[in-house]
């Protein structure tokens, strides 16, 4: 007697839906080929119906958000300082304010959270430096944070204003950034080392992910510094024309790196070999303000002075997603959440605006079928990314018209220095005019 499973011919999650059986032999499907290019003009045509990236804005603070930090072991909460001193912890889940840590007197400029989840670094204008302690116990508790007021475990004087700090992984050693680079220890009230290389105030400062001693800093002389902790001079230091206002590492690839430059572009360079930059990524209109890497390392997020929030892939030279709305200023700081579904912007309007990394992603819980719809079609718009009609679709973007005309002038005005620089090449005597490509032209001199 023959026995089959009735589970083999019905559905998941189903009693009577009957499972169907296809026979994907290529000679009884000759129209498969045009049926998935349908399929996938379809899928893009829907992604942009369904491109509703913009969340939820949280408000709180009463001046221009200028820094935040993540906690590596909460995804759903955040840290943002303010202009004002006032530094809070954010439930992303509820939208609200969980701890407030009162104390600096001016502008917050750096935020840093330590590795293990459990201490806080905050620096500012009024030269000093705060340890805090981060309570477990706050970020489910359903009362208001105005109550939860937490003070400072430490606090640590200079001689100067602070501009950035950052942990070193796995470590109780910390770093600042001002009129030098400052290396502190959880225990002691004086730095244990400090580095400088020329006069100039230390915008920011970032250690690597892998190599934990070697930290990388950008300055107001236009430079990018590297440093290694287990010697008394700095590594390598970067020259370009513009000023440097952010630098993130990847945290997949940690030999390379991405500054975000005030001449609208972002730069990624690698430690080993820093002499032209491996892609220069150009989309924003005015000066990018902040810069942060997804966990995967496949795509980092920028915030710019030109009031938007742009997610480039790593290695791309355009951005793939703009987001704005009217009523968000400049955005000062920006960060990718621990999952990568979510971005994270701080703007001058005293708001945290939440967006998601995918604008038409479908949020929530996903049913076995769901999962595999979505995976389908991902995989048949790769395949048919490069026809126009799906790469048009693809690309189009609506723009506020203040961009919209700053991205049309910028574009005459680099079509015409091409313009230029051809006919020279073309009137000129063989090899005479040798022009060097944006990768290196923007950097004026390495040091070592």
């Amino acid at each position: 007697m023959i026995s089959r499973s009735t589970d083999e011919f019905t559905r998941e999650r189903s009693n009577d839906l009957q499972r169907v059986f296809r026979n994907f032999d290529p000679n009884l499907h000759t129209q498969a080929r045009a049926q998935e290019y349908v399929r996938a003009l379809n899928a893009a045509k829907l992604d942009k119906i369904f491109a509703k990236p913009f969340l939820a804005a949280m408000s709180g603070h009463i001046d221009g958000i200028s820094a935040m930090a993540k906690s590596p072991r909460h995804l759903k909460s955040i840290f943002s300082g303010s202009m004002d001193g006032d530094i809070r912890l954010w439930d992303i889940a509820a939208r609200r304010t969980v701890q407030q840590f009162p104390g600096h007197r001016g502008a917050v400029r750096g935020l840093t959270v330590s590795t293990d989840g459990e201490r806080l670094i905050s620096c500012g204008d009024d030269c000093t430096v705060r340890l805090w302690d981060i309570p477990v116990a706050g970020i489910g508790d359903s009362s208001d944070g105005s109550e939860n007021v937490q003070k400072p475990l430490a606090t640590y004087v200079g001689k100067n204003s602070f501009r950035a700090v950052d942990y070193q992984w796995d470590s109780n050693v910390f770093a600042t950034g001002g009129a030098q680079v400052d290396i502190w220890d959880h225990d002691r009230s004086e730095p244990i080392n400090s580095f400088a290389w020329g006069s100039d105030t230390v915008i920011s400062i970032r250690f690597n992910p892998a190599e934990k001693d070697i930290v990388a800093t950008t300055a107001s002389d236009r430079s990018i510094v590297l440093y290694d902790l287990r010697m008394a001079s700095p590594l390598n230091k970067l020259i370009m024309q513009t000023r440097n206002n952010a630098i993130a590492w990847n945290p997949r690839e940690p030999m390379n790196f991405t500054a975000a430059n005030e001449d609208c572009n972002c730069y990624s360079y690698d430690m080993r070999r820093m002499n032209i930059s491996t892609c220069v990524h150009q989309d924003h209109v005015s000066a990018v303000m902040d810069i942060d890497y997804s966990p995967s390392g496949r795509e980092f997020v920028t915030g710019s002075y030109d009031r938007t929030v742009r997610i480039f892939p790593y290695n791309a030279g355009h951005s793939r997603e703009i987001y704005h709305t009217k009523r968000m200023q400049r955005v000062f700081c920006v960060k990718f959440s621990g999952d990568a579904t979510y971005v994270l912007s701080g703007s001058d309007d005293t708001n945290i605006r939440l967006w998601k990394a995918k604008a038409s992603e479908q949020l929530g819980v996903l049913l076995p079928r769901e999962r595999k719809r979505h995976e389908y079609l991902d995989a048949v718009k790769e395949r048919f990314k490069h026809l126009p009609e799906i790469k048009r679709i693809e690309r189009h973007r609506h723009l506020p018209k203040p961009i919209y005309k700053a991205a049309l002038l910028r574009h005459t005005v680099n079509t015409a220095a091409k313009k230029k620089e051809n006919r020279k090449r073309a009137h000129s005597a063989p090899g005479s005019v040798v022009t060097a490509p944006l990768r290196k032209r923007r950097i004026v001199a390495e040091l070592e």
